[in-house]
């Protein structure tokens, strides 16, 4: 029989027999948890399933059937004997050999005779023996013909483990197995069977801890297999390392131009840099060095890509190229859309771009936490780009070159810094540059160089040629400066100073509206400037009735509201729908998973905004998507009504147009004063234009003296306040209000003291 021996060390339970410092065995029980204890039970897991026997929970008692076999080819004779055992087993389990048999023989014997001096009687005995041998031929058959052999076999129970079991696995030590017993609640319930510690030794070792919630067996089996996943994702791996960083000197665009064969010497690698600066050192001097920068590194040969302000997002075309299917998981998604990287001129470089892929979509899928079509998505994206850079990028590639990849204006999205993220990884240097600084950069990286310089400059193109140098005297600066400092947080707003805005529906009372209609929206409650986002406080407001049924004093309060900024629509409906609209025809090819096709909508010959500011068409778009999200009109989604929505939104006329072209996000807003006297109620098409130009930032009051419910018909939620100022009156016709005068009597004191011409 085999003897337990101590550990030196976890790694001593994977010598074989005969390379062991003491000839033996080890049945350790192990209590506790730290880091290696986790890397030896991995290890451990792996040694059991391929030469032993993993057992987690119970080991199932023999059923009838099991019994009535054991029955029916042995008998049910017992002896408590050598000769006995020796023989029962040779008929049991004929694959052991005579020694292996010998070995199980006898320390079956062993457990057994201590059974009976403890006071079991013969059946008893029997019983266990009998309980033994199922056992041994329906759980642990695979390993016993392996017993004695220099590789031993293991086995690794999980739990809490009873008496009879505790018993077998003691005949499994002594016959020539490693145990080791997984014991989550501690040592108590053992040692309640072994007070002793006789049958086998508590491991100890120091910083152990407990075990963090829900690791089992079956947590590290699905560790393994993801990492043997992994391993079969990355396939043959790239004789080249990326080196990012660790050679440069901090000295920017001067770092990018050093030679490759001057970063580094080890043929191991490739040496890139990856780098952001942020600002400019000096406003006068930047773009010339930008321009002697893209000369030199033309000059040179090497391989150079720069993107102006926005990477555009790839084309229906391109990503109809992506082959792709429907993905269960990551590693599906890994090993299929992986080959869509093809660089036949150069396997080296193949093998680069797929393992580097792999790396990122993995990290990718950890930050997304399983948002499989998020990620694919984002995936499609990057491979898109991948493919409209990659021949620009790695034309003629050959170790150690290294190409170059410059983004004047930082990332705007997840997507783009994903893709950036990727190019890091392979022979490309890739330079981040966001000289102004109101223009933030979303991209976060460990491998990230940064460079931060306090000036800030507005670049709108890279300056390739001599023509794009537009070189500006240091008064220009000092007066961008000074914009700087007059218009940055003091409440002061240059014009057109801010590209986004989002509305904010005041709550206030009506004679508020008068108060405020006028006003500059930086003077509202509630205006605010975040991140270069401007709150915009607006009214949007429904007034019902007549004070005392008067007409006279109420046309008086309408007039007042007609500013320059306003639109005046004399009754209902503005828009109908038998009216004119090329792009109704067009709609349903605008609109794909909810989301608007903004480049296709852009260069449709249907669409007239393209006149307007970039900043406001974006604007017009960003409203219109808000617009189908909140779902604000009856039937979006439902029965085709956002193709309405679409149309109407896509077709407005001159006049509104010219009111979205010169709006200023902090000054005084477009505003629309809406009189409907009669019984006509709100076209779709009207509510739907009410309702954006009200996400917009436009002013909007519904005047209805007849307080019918002529506004809210094709609206989802009641978004307006409604004011109640009055009775209501019918059949009022709507006067021309150049005839109508707002100036007031002069009271007493005014013509007291009023002074003479």
């Amino acid at each position: 029989m085999f003897e337990q021996k101590a550990l030196g060390s976890l790694d001593d339970f994977f010598l074989e027999y005969g390379k062991r410092r003491e000839q033996g065995i080890y049945f350790y029980r192990i209590n506790g948890y730290n880091d290696h204890i986790r890397e030896f039970l991995v290890r451990y897991y792996e040694e059991a399933r391929k030469t032993g026997v993993v057992i987690e929970g119970k080991i199932p008692n023999p059923d009838e059937k099991n019994l009535a076999y054991y029955e029916e080819m042995m008998g049910m004779q017992f002896q408590l004997s050598m000769g006995f055992l020796l023989s029962s087993l040779q008929k049991w389990l004929p694959r052991m050999n005579d020694y292996q048999r010998k070995n199980v023989a006898a320390s079956i014997y062993d457990t057994l005779d201590l059974m009976r001096r403890e006071g079991k009687n013969d059946n008893m005995l029997r019983n266990a023996f009998i309980k033994f041998m199922c056992w041994l031929y329906y759980k642990f058959e695979r390993i016993v013909n392996q017993l004695g052999e220099n590789r031993i076999p293991k086995i690794l129970y999980e739990g809490s483990i009873s008496n009879y079991e505790l018993k077998l696995l003691c005949i499994l030590s002594g016959a020539g197995c490693d145990i080791v017993l997984l014991q989550y609640q501690g040592d108590e319930g053992y040692c309640a069977l072994d007070r002793e510690s006789c049958f086998s030794r508590k491991l100890e070792l120091p910083g152990m801890g407990e075990f963090p919630p829900g690791f089992c067996i079956k947590a590290l089996r699905k560790e393994i297999e993801e990492r043997a996943n992994t391993e079969r994702l990355y396939g043959t791996p790239p004789k080249l390392q990326n080196c990012t960083n660790a050679w440069i000197e901090g000295k920017g665009l001067m770092d990018v131009q050093r030679p490759v064969q001057l970063r580094g010497q080890d043929d191991k690698f490739f040496y890139n840099c990856f780098l952001r600066m942020e600002g400019v050192e000096d406003k006068l001097t930047y773009l010339n060095e930008l321009y002697r920068f893209q000369l030199e590194m033309t000059g040179t040969g090497r391989n150079l890509v720069i993107v102006e302000l926005e990477l555009l997002p790839p084309s229906n075309e391109e990503i109809g190229a992506i082959k792709r299917k429907q993905y269960n998981d990551v590693n599906q998604l890994i090993a299929d859309l992986a080959a869509n990287i093809i660089f036949a001129a150069n396997m080296e470089l193949q093998r680069i771009l797929r393992k580097a892929f792999t790396d990122v979509v993995l990290e990718e899928a950890r930050s997304l936490e399983g948002n499989l079509n998020r990620l694919t998505n984002r995936t499609i994206y990057l491979l898109c780009w991948l493919k409209r850079f990659q021949n620009a990028l790695f034309k003629r590639w050959e170790s150690p070159q290294v190409g170059c990849f410059v983004y004047l204006g930082g990332c705007k999205n997840e997507n783009e810094a994903f893709f950036l993220r990727y190019l890091s990884r392979l022979p490309v240097d890739v330079v981040i540059l966001t000289p102004d600084l109101n223009r933030k950069c979303c991209l976060q990286a460990d491998n990230l160089y940064e460079l931060h310089y306090r000036d800030s400059l507005q670049v709108k193109r890279f300056p390739r040629e001599n023509t794009d140098l537009q070189l500006s005297t240091a008064a220009y600066h000092a007066e961008r400066e000074l914009d700087t400092v007059l218009y940055q947080d003091t409440g002061m707003y240059r014009n057109q100073q801010y590209q986004k805005g989002v509305s904010a529906t005041l709550q206030s009372i009506y004679e508020e509206i008068a108060i405020l209609w006028d006003q500059e929206l930086k003077y509202r409650p509630n205006f605010n400037v975040t991140d270069s986002v401007v709150t915009m406080p607006v009214i949007y407001a429904k007034v019902s009735g007549i004070k005392e049924g008067q007409a006279q004093p109420y046309w008086v309060e309408i007039k007042k509201l007609l500013t320059p900024e306003t639109l005046l629509i004399k009754g209902a409906p503005y828009l109908r729908p038998q009216d004119a609209n090329p792009v109704r025809a067009y709609a349903t090819g605008f609109l794909k998973n909810g989301k608007l096709q903004r480049e296709k909508i852009k260069a449709h010959p249907c669409y007239t905004y393209g006149v307007l500011r970039e900043e406001i068409q974006e604007h017009i778009l960003d409203k219109l998507q808000l617009l189908l999200d909140r779902k604000l009109i009856k039937g979006t989604y439902e029965n085709g009504t956002e193709y309405t929505v679409i149309a109407t939104v896509l077709n407005m006329n001159k006049n509104l147009l010219r009111m979205m072209q010169k709006f200023d996000f902090t000054k005084k807003n477009p505003k629309i004063v809406y009189i409907n006297t009669s019984e006509a109620v709100l076209t779709l098409e009207d509510s739907i234009l009410m309702a954006f130009l009200n996400l917009a930032g436009f002013d909007i009051v519904f005047y209805v003296p007849t307080g019918y419910q002529c506004v809210e018909r094709y609206l989802n939620s009641k978004s307006m306040e409604e004011h109640q100022i009055g009775e209501y009156v019918y059949d009022l016709t709507i006067p021309d209000f150049d005839t109508i005068s707002i100036k007031s009597r002069q009271s007493w004191r005014e013509k007291i003291f009023k002074r003479g011409d």
